[in-house]
């Protein structure tokens, strides 16, 4: 297990937003509040590392033919909890991000880490793999909700800060109400995808450079 590697492979080189595209249901319908990003991450998180345990602890005993079936009824257990304990204890937070807490069930970036590390990698290591991946998801999504609520709603940490209202950075009247419709989610993926991939290509190309030089 190199907890290294895996960290930077969730954050940057296999992020499940930015370079495996992911998850973008929830992603461009959820990231109009730095609320929601927050809480649709730890949400993501805390279900892919207790899936990735229970799916790596069995994985000698699910029979190959079954294993997407078993793997979804696994995920939908813990969904299922973290569901009710939303609606118990965080009913903003359940009501906001609405049936998309449910449908995490058929969240591509969950089953795929079922699939392609659990089923085939022991408990710690695929609890570690669950967190990285899940702090990465989680970045992404803040970054997305810090564009989308700034251009469109001039504030910074809606749900969270001031009350719930968020600090208001421009004036009203002034931002693009566009940016937290789904059309805006598009066009903020888009600059950011596109933002992404160029600061990687040129931190990569300077690791080049750098080790050419020695």
């Amino acid at each position: 297990m190199n907890f290294k590697k895996q960290f930077k492979d969730g954050l940057l080189d296999k992020n499940p937003v930015f370079v495996q595209l992911l998850g973008m249901c929830s992603t461009l319908a959820i990231t109009t509040s730095l609320f929601n990003g927050i809480g649709m991450g730890l949400a993501v998180t805390i279900i892919t590392i207790c899936s990735n345990v229970l799916i790596s602890a069995l994985r000698k005993v699910i029979p190959n033919q079954i294993r997407i079936a078993a793997y979804i009824t696994i995920i939908a257990g813990f969904v299922t909890v973290v569901d009710l304990l939303l609606k118990a204890y965080i009913p903003a937070l359940s009501e906001s991000l609405g049936v998309f807490i449910p449908l995490i069930v058929v969240n591509c970036m969950v089953l795929g880490r079922a699939e392609a590390f659990a089923s085939k990698n022991g408990v710690l290591a695929s609890a570690v793999d669950g967190l990285c991946q899940g702090i990465g998801y989680t970045v992404a999504l803040v970054i997305v909700c810090v564009v989308r609520e700034f251009l469109g709603s001039g504030t910074f940490g809606g749900g969270l800060l001031n009350g719930g209202e968020g600090i208001r950075i421009l004036p009203e009247g002034v931002p693009a109400m566009q940016m937290v419709m789904p059309v805006g989610g598009f066009l903020a993926m888009g600059c950011i995808l596109a933002g992404f991939q160029y600061m990687t290509r040129k931190m990569e190309n300077a690791r080049k450079d750098k080790e050419a030089a020695k």
